[in-house]
């Protein structure tokens, strides 16, 4: 999409012309100061884009001429972040990181090793912090998909998840396989899983391995759970031809 701004909508406009109000608008107008004439991408989230042209101030925003609307594709695979909760803003890093290298859903994930827990209120404000973060990170990198931030999983429910996806891949340092001797699926769930600093217990690997997924590593170097996840989701898109 270019280097023109991508403002989220929560739908496209069905005519020749739309306002772009609310807080975007906002955004739009008196922060990144648009004018008219300067070009700007509308995306509900969901795969669909309208090119637009500013033409004008409106209330609380900015009166936009539509150019051209477009459906876009789902990216295969689909890919599947589940990250454990990590302490200070580490975990909001990963989310960035991963959102701006292709993932398709982050699932949070109370680890045995994870410092931090998601409890009552304090939960619910962490994970509105990764959902605000996801959604950031999808319009600077210009993405027609929002990525789904989905509410902390158990070990149990991220077995499930293994066992119903299309793969599976846990990023271990001790693993024999590196990343890129695994096959991959052309479609469906690609599930990557990434420890807390603490690393994964035995048991975890156990239960993940048990449910279908392998242990991988990406190389000599053991990464920080706010960068290992996006260095594997690089190599992913490479691998998958995201980036052909």
């Amino acid at each position: 999409m270019s280097s023109r701004p991508v403002f989220l909508v929560d739908a496209l406009p069905d005519g020749a012309s739309t306002v772009l109000g609310g807080p975007e608008g906002h955004h739009a107008a008196t922060v990144r100061r648009l004018r008219p004439g300067e070009e700007l991408v509308l995306a509900d989230g969901a795969g669909g884009v309208a090119d637009c042209v500013v033409t004008g101030p409106a209330e609380g925003g900015l009166q936009l001429a539509v150019t051209a609307v477009r459906r876009l594709p789902p990216p295969e695979p689909r890919f599947v972040l589940v990250q454990a909760l990590a302490k200070g803003d580490r975990g909001e890093l990963a989310v960035e990181l991963a959102v701006e290298l292709g993932v398709d859903e982050v699932v949070p994930w109370a680890a045995a090793r994870s410092v931090v827990r998601w409890d009552g209120a304090r939960g619910q404000r962490s994970l509105e912090r990764w959902r605000s973060t996801a959604r950031a990170a999808a319009k600077q990198s210009r993405r027609a998909w929002l990525p789904a931030v989905a509410s902390p999983a158990s070990t149990r429910e991220v077995a499930g998840l293994i066992g119903a996806a299309a793969g599976a891949l846990v990023l271990h340092e001790a693993a024999d396989r590196p990343l890129g001797s695994v096959p991959l699926p052309e479609r469906g769930d690609l599930v990557l899983v990434v420890g807390p600093e603490g690393g994964l217990d035995e048991a975890e690997v156990a239960a993940f391995t048990a449910a279908g997924a392998t242990a991988v590593r990406l190389g000599e170097p053991v990464l920080r759970t706010s960068t290992a996840g996006a260095a594997a989701l690089a190599a992913l898109s490479l691998r998958t031809g995201r980036w052909d």
